[in-house]
């Protein structure tokens, strides 16, 4: 089952609290950890699994970046077939491990490398429905029908490519990264 829920104004604070661990751990590397995703717009509906982007300069970064996550409690789940983008599975609902033993929400967590064509997609789509509320409501809507409709998340990730593919057009990417970002989200799921 799918399930898509109205906006959560928590969610922008579960975030911070993930990232403040995060940041601490990672304090000697030079990073930032962004809020991606459905969740890090405001109004817009989602399924409620925050995504968090960690941004590295480069290579050299993500391998500093690597050792100190996993011993937050993630498994390093490498690249998943999507270049510059690396995923980091939760170990347990205590990941990441704060020395308080909190009950963290349900997220994604991954590290791109800055500049790469999956970061783009994150921000430039999340930036594109902060910015139209009406847009936000639009995809929201969409969501919730095609969530309504199949159980499948690839079949529902699928049908939300066009809706994507027209929203990036908009931000500028050509037309032939559009299509490698939509094979992207295909492979998405994990």
């Amino acid at each position: 089952m799918i399930t898509v829920v109205d906006y959560d104004t928590s969610w922008p604070q579960q975030f911070q609290k993930i990232r403040s661990v995060l940041d601490d751990a990672l304090q000697n590397i030079p990073i930032v950890i962004e809020h991606v995703g459905s969740t890090s717009v405001p109004g817009l509906a989602a399924k409620p699994v925050l995504d968090i982007d960690i941004v590295v300069e480069d290579e050299t970064q993500l391998n500093r970046v690597i050792p100190i996550v996993v011993s937050l409690g993630y498994q390093f789940a490498g690249d998943l077939g999507i270049k510059d983008r690396y995923a980091f599975k939760a170990i347990s609902n205590h990941s990441p491990v704060d020395g308080a033993a909190t009950i963290w929400p349900k997220h994604n967590l991954y590290c791109c490398i800055q500049g790469s064509l999956s970061l783009s997609n994150h921000f430039l789509f999340r930036d594109a429905l902060r910015s139209s509320p009406a847009l936000a409501a639009e995809y929201g809507e969409l969501k919730k029908r095609l969530a309504a409709a199949n159980d499948d998340i690839d079949v529902y990730v699928e049908s939300k490519s066009a809706f994507i593919a027209g929203v990036l057009a908009t931000q500028g990417i050509a037309a032939e990264h559009i299509k490698e970002v939509i094979a992207q989200n295909k492979k998405k799921q994990q």
